[in-house]
């Protein structure tokens, strides 16, 4: 891991190219990006969390600026939101790593900032976890770090980014590519994605609970 600083370098995301000059302009955008989104793969990660949910494993969630504040939003969603309608007695095992301000400035002031994920991460994640990388450049170092030492420890790296993924496919089993050179946008859809996911899965939660529910009055009568 000692050559990960050198080699993960931040690349600059593309230039935006379609002019927005006013909202109908930026809802026009917004609507043909939105058509244009990756809903299988956006399916097929929900499988992945809802699975994750069922056997218990752990969900990391993290990344910088509006997607720190996204990793916050998402983990209060699948740690609070997915108990409302299902088993109080099972639960999202699910952390954002972007929540402990004094434990990242340590690790930023004491490493770099580039390992303030990574170093979170060796404390806690295991084989299956999940490790969710948010980053609209798809090139946050930090980020990839973090995705490279969930595939060292033989967690499930899976990504959130935008405009052409940037380096971030390359470091993720799963990765959710939001089709758009406009940063505004790609945050908004990342938004929009998260709930899906989290709408989605408590869902199927609820279905669960309540399959259960008539199984055990069934077993009773």
């Amino acid at each position: 891991m000692s050559n990960m600083k050198a080699t993960l370098t931040l690349v600059p995301p593309p230039s935006i190219n379609e002019p927005i000059t006013d909202s109908f302009s930026y809802f026009d955008s917004y609507s043909r990006v939105l058509a244009k989104l990756p809903f299988t793969n956006i399916e097929h990660i929900a499988d992945v969390l809802y699975d994750a949910y069922r056997q218990g494993r752990r969900v990391f969630l993290f990344g910088n600026g509006g997607s720190a504040a996204l990793a916050s939003h998402f983990a209060c969603d699948l740690g609070k939101g997915a108990t409302a309608t299902g088993n109080p007695d099972r639960r999202f095992r699910v952390l954002s790593l972007t929540d402990n301000i004094p434990l990242m400035t340590a690790w930023a002031n004491d490493t770099s900032y580039e390992q303030v994920f990574a170093e979170q991460l060796r404390n806690f994640v295991q084989e299956g976890d999940i490790v969710f990388g948010i980053s609209a450049s798809g090139s946050s170092p930090n980020v990839l770090l973090g995705l490279q030492i969930a595939r060292e420890v033989g967690a499930v790296p899976i990504g959130l980014t935008g405009f052409k993924g940037g380096r971030m496919p390359e470091f993720c089993d799963h990765c959710i590519i939001i089709p758009s050179d406009n940063m505004q946008i790609i945050e908004d859809l990342q938004l929009s994605i998260a709930h899906a996911l989290f709408t989605v899965i408590r869902h199927r939660i609820t279905q669960e609970t309540s399959q259960e529910k008539a199984s055990i009055v069934c077993t009773a009568a």
